[in-house]
C-alpha cells in the first residue's frame, strides 16, 4: 500500500532522504502519499497543489479524479480557479464565509460572480480544445 502511494505521487526516489531535507513540493507530495496510504474513502485536501510545478499539480488532481471515480469522496480547497474548473465535478465559491454559488464549474464560474467575490474584474473564456472555463484577470 505504501509503495503504491509513493509511486502514485512520484516520491519513491525520495525514500532515503529525511523529510526536513525535502523541498516544499516534495514534502507536499510525501504528505499526499501518507494520505493515500491510509486508504480512507473520505478525504479533505487543503491546497494540495501549493508549491507544486504544473506537472505535479496536474498529477495530484488526476489522482483526486481517479479516487472520486472509484467512489471516494474528495473535497479539495483550491485558489487556482483553472485547476478547479478542469478537475472539479462541483465547486462552491465562498464569499465572506458564506457559499455564494454551488454547482458545476461551467455554470458557477461567471465573470460577474467571480468579479464580485474577488473584487477584481475577470472574464471567462472557454479553453479552445476542452471547453473548460478559464478565468482571466482583466489587465
Amino acid at each position: 500500500v505504501v509503495a503504491d502511494a509513493m509511486a502514485a505521487t512520484e516520491v519513491t526516489a525520495l525514500a532515503a532522504r529525511k523529510f526536513p531535507s525535502l523541498s516544499g513540493g516534495e514534502k507536499a507530495r510525501v504528505m499526499l502519499a501518507r494520505v493515500l496510504a491510509q486508504q480512507t474513502q473520505i478525504m479533505l485536501w487543503d491546497e494540495p497543489t501549493a508549491a507544486l510545478d504544473i506537472r505535479h499539480q496536474e498529477s495530484v488532481l488526476r489522482i483526486a479524479r481517479q479516487r472520486a471515480a472509484q467512489g471516494d469522496a474528495i473535497v479539495v480547497v483550491l485558489h487556482d480557479l483553472a485547476l478547479a474548473a478542469a478537475y472539479a465535478d462541483q465547486v462552491a465559491i465562498l464569499s465572506q464565509g458564506q457559499i455564494a454559488a454551488y454547482g458545476p464549474p461551467a455554470e458557477v464560474f461567471t465573470a460577474k460572480l467571480l468579479s464580485d467575490v474577488y473584487s477584481y474584474e475577470v472574464e471567462i473564456v472557454s479553453h479552445p480544445r476542452t471547453g473548460v472555463p478559464l478565468v482571466l484577470p482583466v489587465r
